[in-house]
């Protein structure tokens, strides 16, 4: 009975605003019974291309008990390998210091039983970066790298060019797209319409790498290798 009461005072007051405001002046809004169908799908292409380019890093390591000699050997041993690179045909732009660490140790000893610590040698190291964009000449440059006053060489690490990869992929990927949709579309007996929305997500780039730890040996033959490109697209589809 309480239930009955509430919704007839509820009514009763409703009926009374409307009665008291002027309805032709009220914005009632709108209310679209339509409702905007779409589809929205995932588009693949990809493709094997072979790397144009790849990639070393190499590291000058000296440990001396005094700080300007342990700098000054790993600044010359440096200079070396740069000048070496640069010799061979490699740009100054594609040489990039990657790393410069200068720091000594600390050695423990016991006095009186108990452990102390106090410094020690200093341990100074400097790694370069060098792109290599001729991946013909990657042997040579392991070789002559692994022979140079490097204490460390690591690579080559292949992979495309970034630059000049993947724009045509693009057009295969919305052009996978569409087909998947109009086959989901067709499952329903409907049809697409014109494109709403185009999403790119991100390209991939997958290329093996090749590893290759050099301490003063020689290099060994090495093959370029290819990686698998590939675009990924959302695509947005009105349906009728």
């Amino acid at each position: 009975m309480k239930k009955i009461i509430s919704i007839v005072m509820v009514s009763l007051v409703v009926l009374g605003v409307l009665w008291i405001l002027p309805l032709d002046g009220l914005e009632w809004g709108s209310i679209n019974l339509g409702v905007d169908r779409t589809i929205s799908v995932t588009g693949t292409a990809q493709r094997e291309e072979k790397n144009q380019l790849a990639s070393f890093s190499a590291g000058v390591e000296a440990v001396n008990a005094n700080k300007e000699t342990a700098v000054s050997e790993v600044n010359q041993k440096m200079e070396e390998i740069i000048t070496l690179l640069k010799d061979f045909g490699i740009a100054e732009a594609d040489i990039q210091t990657q790393s410069m660490s200068v720091y000594q140790d600390q050695e423990s000893y016991y006095e009186n039983g108990a452990q102390r610590y106090r410094p020690g040698q200093w341990r100074v190291s400097n790694t370069v970066e060098v792109t290599v964009r001729e991946v013909d000449a990657v042997s040579q440059i392991n070789d002559m790298l692994a022979k140079s006053g490097a204490t460390n060489v690591y690579g080559p690490n292949y992979r495309t060019d970034d630059s000049q990869t993947g724009d045509d992929l693009l057009s295969l990927a919305v052009a996978d797209a569409q087909q998947k949709a109009e086959t989901l579309a067709k499952s329903q007996n409907l049809k697409l319409g014109k494109i709403q929305q185009i999403t790119e997500m991100g390209a991939t780039n997958v290329c093996p790498i090749m590893y290759d730890r050099a301490m003063g040996g020689g290099g060994g033959p090495a093959e370029a290798g290819t990686s698998t490109l590939s675009k990924t697209v959302s695509v947005t589809f009105e349906i009728r």
